[in-house]
């Protein structure tokens, strides 16, 4: 096997096995490494809870089940405790590097709260603690089921949100 330096090609051979004489080349281009390691994402992100310390809750913008998501969180949040961020904007993909998560992975629904942010089940259960009631007492009951139970539910439905649900052509805003 071979491997040129970065941002250059790199040839693999692998070794055909013995009932098979053929011989196998994959090119695959490599990505320049990042220098995003030495970027403090908490800091660089700070201004987003400067002048409003509301938490974040990030989105798949074009999801129909994520969007009818946060229609249900403003329609039960009527003291305007949650901000919300398209995962797809450039401000959703900063504030996805600040929860040690890559700028584009929508995957999950994400609330970043000024000193911590919460991911799939447990970003739900924290965005209910912050709407209208029952929905705290809910999330309260809702955390006895341990925790890769309800991600497992959480990644079968996200995995599955576009054929289920489908998706838009383009992010529905919200505004406070």
């Amino acid at each position: 096997m071979a491997v040129l330096g970065s941002g250059s090609c790199t040839l693999l051979r692998l070794t055909p096995s013995i009932h098979d004489k053929r011989r196998i080349a994959t090119f695959a281009t490599q990505s320049p490494p990042r220098n995003d390691s030495a970027v403090n994402w908490v800091e660089a992100t700070s201004g987003f809870f400067e002048k409003d310390s509301r938490p974040i809750m990030l989105f798949d913008g074009v999801c129909n089940l994520c969007n009818g998501g946060v229609r249900f969180v403003r329609d039960n949040d009527r003291n305007r405790r949650i901000r919300y961020e398209a995962l797809q904007s450039e401000a959703g993909r900063k504030l996805l590097r600040r929860s040690g998560r890559a700028p584009d992975d929508i995957s999950s629904v994400v609330l970043v709260e000024r000193d911590r942010s919460h991911i799939k089940s447990e970003a739900v259960l924290k965005i209910m603690e912050y709407i209208d009631l029952p929905f705290p007492q809910l999330a309260f009951f809702l955390q006895i089921v341990p925790l890769f139970l309800r991600d497992f539910v959480y990644d079968n439905v996200a995995n599955n949100r576009y054929t289920i649900f489908g998706r838009s052509e383009s992010c529905e805003i919200y505004y406070d």
